[in-house]
């Protein structure tokens, strides 16, 4: 039987990727979030076996509270050692002055510290050269594409300075928010990183990039026009959607094709791509992993 955790599973690519998984044989899921009964119901129609751990992933005592219930299942027997961890989860505050229930800026909160947390509360409870995938961005770069549509690159400060939500008035347009985004999964590369240099032979360390997918629930603190904006831009040609891309997530978690993947490689949708220079910095991933020992123990 193989265990997988995946969090964020009940909707867009997450709920896309659990009933990929579920509809595999012999795979046992794990599904951390809020709200799971709707969809652990779905995935236990198609014969996944399922277990649910509540879990608010913008409080990192909630986090570390739904690991030690993981924990106990695998320490029960009552399900195996982790084969792939698919840390999900995601959100984007449309305004950087709102704070975690411990105090950090939202989108760094959700989609770096809380799965920063997790994995280290879990690295116990994993498989021999089981499979972390974290969920990584090209936005943490600009291209013509994402000049052209005024996407933020991610702009690089000390990550306990990024941790900080925002002071003052609030930032016009969606530009601070962006940032904030692009951040966090720069900090997701930087973390890979560092994270296959802890485990070593342990555990390969993947990012998966599902493709531009505007429109789904990531971007619901929108301005409701944004929001239509962003679902009718969704619907065009070549743009990802997460019933493509959450079966290619599914994939990378457990298929053979990527077993021997590792140190952080960036899989863009279904092939491995190169990342720009600026991902790789010894330094920054140093400081990362100190300040993020600091910040979710704090």
């Amino acid at each position: 039987m193989t265990t997988v955790l995946i969090t964020g599973p009940t909707r867009g690519l997450g709920r896309a990727a659990t009933l990929d998984l579920a509809a595999r044989a012999d795979v046992s899921l794990i599904l951390v979030g809020r709200a799971l009964t709707a969809i652990a119901g779905e995935a236990r129609a198609l014969g996944a076996r399922v277990h649910e751990v509540g879990c608010d992933l913008s409080r990192l005592a909630d986090v570390r509270a739904a690991a030690g219930e993981v924990r106990k299942l695998i320490e029960s027997g009552e399900v195996a050692a982790i084969r792939a961890l698919v840390a999900n989860a995601g959100a984007m505050s449309t305004d950087t002055r709102r704070a975690s229930g411990d105090g950090y800026e939202l989108t760094f909160a959700v989609n770096y510290l809380a799965h920063a947390q997790l994995i280290g509360d879990l690295l116990g409870s994993l498989a021999p050269a089981a499979r972390i995938v974290l969920l990584g961005s090209n936005t943490y770069h600009a291209n013509f594409w994402r000049k052209l549509l005024n996407v933020p690159e991610a702009d690089w400060r000390d990550p306990v300075e990024i941790a900080r939500p925002a002071t003052g008035a609030a930032s016009p347009g969606m530009k601070a928010s962006g940032v904030a985004y692009s951040n966090a999964k720069l900090a997701i590369l930087y973390y890979a990183h560092e994270l296959q240099r802890q485990v070593g032979p342990a555990a390969n360390v993947v990012v998966f990039e599902p493709g531009w997918m505007p429109g789904t629930a990531l971007g619901r603190g929108a301005p409701a026009p944004l929001q239509a904006i962003m679902r009718g831009v969704g619907r065009l040609p070549g743009v990802s959607r997460p019933e493509r891309s959450g079966p290619m997530l599914a994939s990378v978690a457990v298929d053979p094709r990527w077993a021997r993947l590792r140190d952080g490689a960036f899989v863009l949708k279904d092939h491995v791509t190169p990342v720009r220079p600026v991902a790789h910095d010894r330094n920054r991933e140093r400081r990362l992993w100190e300040a993020t020992t600091e910040l979710i123990r704090g």
